[in-house]
């Protein structure tokens, strides 16, 4: 780990730039540094997340989520970095699959809502595929390892999962999407 932070303003960034983990700068608006600041978006949710009464293994899973996107926001500051690990989408598709095995399969489309720690995984989940889309446009400019794209893309399905899941532990129903066309 490199020197943490003791102080926490710099002025480095007064210019439009910020440094990234290699030491180089680059602008605040880059691709890169959209893709880390969604991946930390998703994280600060997830977070929140977590405040809400929770199973155990729902809150242990989402713990062990934060590490891992902390890890991959660190992967992309350092460009040609990999952190995350293939186990890790293996992990994610365990859960995801126990998880699914509770659920009836789904005959409708639904809403995000239901409980509000179900609200809150459905902005997990979105803000999930924002950060795989922003890290897919970033792997068509520069070198993103495969990995990361397929934890955020396994991650959002297990979000879904993890939605139903807990709209069922509080024995409330997915609120269905009413087709009225």
């Amino acid at each position: 780990m490199g020197n943490r932070l003791s102080r926490i303003y710099t002025r480095t960034g007064d210019d439009g730039t910020t440094g990234l983990g290699d030491g180089s700068r680059v602008n605040k608006d880059s691709l890169r540094v959209d893709a880390m600041g969604d991946v930390d978006e998703l994280n600060a949710v997830i977070g929140i997340l977590l405040t809400e009464p929770l199973s155990e293994i729902i809150a242990a899973t989402l713990t062990r989520i934060q590490h891992d996107l902390f890890d991959l926001g660190g992967e992309i500051c350092i460009p040609g970095h990999a952190m995350v690990k293939a186990e890790r989408i293996t992990a994610l598709e365990n859960i995801l699959d126990r998880l699914n095995d509770r659920l009836e399969p789904l005959k409708e489309f639904i809403l995000p809502g239901g409980t509000r720690a179900a609200a809150y995984c459905h902005l997990a989940r979105t803000v999930c595929r924002r950060a795989e889309r922003q890290l897919t446009r970033l792997s068509r400019e520069e070198a993103v390892t495969s990995i990361s794209l397929q934890y955020l893309n396994r991650l959002s399905d297990l979000l879904f999962v993890m939605c139903r899941v807990l709209n069922q532990d509080a024995n409330r129903p997915d609120v269905l999407w009413k087709n009225e066309t």
